[in-house]
């Protein structure tokens, strides 16, 4: 089967500087034991489970990142790259715990516009997705006055105490076709808004390039985790602007012959979360399959 591999795709920079500080501090004797993250350091079960095996121990449930905070009672914590508040950091130093902070430095960005436009009287509507640790981190900076919008619907509902001086922030691993739509709508309702695209250069190119580069292809794997919000949302723009059946895989074992039916051409891409070596397996796969004589991986 000939194979289109999409570049660029995969890990990005921030992902790959939070996973070398973990295994850094993983690594280091010196380092208070236990080690536990808050949450996922990056949306990625693969990555979670190899992280283990340096001993590294990742909080996850439902729970706030605050809540989780109080499970823990000595040791060392390590902040997701996704961000956190400063109401944890500040509970995290009150416990005495040893804190490592993987915030990748373009969420970072999102928090310092937060602080300055807070400072300078605004009010912001951060458009983000309920749920994810990224905007629960950045609305922790000012919580009165960053204002979650993730469709239409939440717009229409607003009720702001002011709209003299209003901003929009995003999150950094939205689509920028979706961005753009709820951006235009919040600039029909407050024409004065100021605005403020946060979303990653490194997700954006991943999404265009998905985009161009399948446009050849019967169909698209994304290579990703179910709960990445970036590999969902490559997904997405696959599906609304490239108009190819696309799939959401989390490693080789997830493809069925089904998905292949009339295929002979594929484009596979990863999100920023998923390590190379999950990425290049499933091309092999796909490189080598032949409907008639191919069997499934074990």
């Amino acid at each position: 089967m000939k194979v289109i591999s999409i570049t660029p795709r995969g890990f990005c920079y921030g992902v790959v500087d939070a996973v070398e500080i973990a295994k850094r501090v993983a690594a280091d004797p010196s380092t208070p034991r236990p080690i536990y993250i808050l949450g996922q350091l990056v949306h990625n079960r693969h990555m979670v489970e190899r992280l283990a095996q340096y001993g590294v121990i990742s909080l996850e449930n439902t729970s706030s990142r605050l809540e989780l905070l109080e499970t823990i009672d000595h040791g060392t914590v390590i902040f997701t790259a996704h961000g956190v508040s400063p109401a944890v950091k500040a509970r995290a130093r009150e416990k005495g715990l040893n804190c490592v902070d993987t915030t990748c430095p373009d969420v970072e960005k999102t928090h310092v516009l937060i602080r300055r436009l807070v400072a300078d009287g605004y009010d912001i509507l951060y458009i983000g997705r309920k749920g994810h640790p990224e905007p629960e981190g950045a609305i922790g900076e000012a919580p009165d006055h960053v204002y979650l919008i993730q469709d239409a619907q939440d717009l229409e509902r607003l009720v702001l105490p002011q709209t003299e001086k209003l901003a929009v922030t995003t999150q950094t691993t939205l689509s920028r076709w979706d961005t753009d739509a709820l951006i235009e709508r919040i600039r029909a309702r407050y024409p004065g808004v100021q605005v403020h695209t946060e979303i990653c250069q490194a997700t954006q190119l991943r999404q265009e390039a998905a985009v161009r580069q399948s446009a050849d292809a019967d169909a698209v794997f994304v290579v990703g985790d179910l709960h990445s919000s970036n590999s969902n949302r490559l997904v997405d723009v696959v599906r609304e602007q490239a108009h190819r059946p696309v799939y959401l895989i989390d490693s080789v074992h997830d493809i069925r012959p089904e998905m292949l039916e009339g295929v002979h051409t594929v484009a596979v891409t990863a999100g920023s979360s998923t390590p190379s070596d999950i990425t290049r397996e499933v091309i092999r796969f796909l490189q080598a399959y032949e409907p008639a004589t191919t069997t499934q991986p074990a």
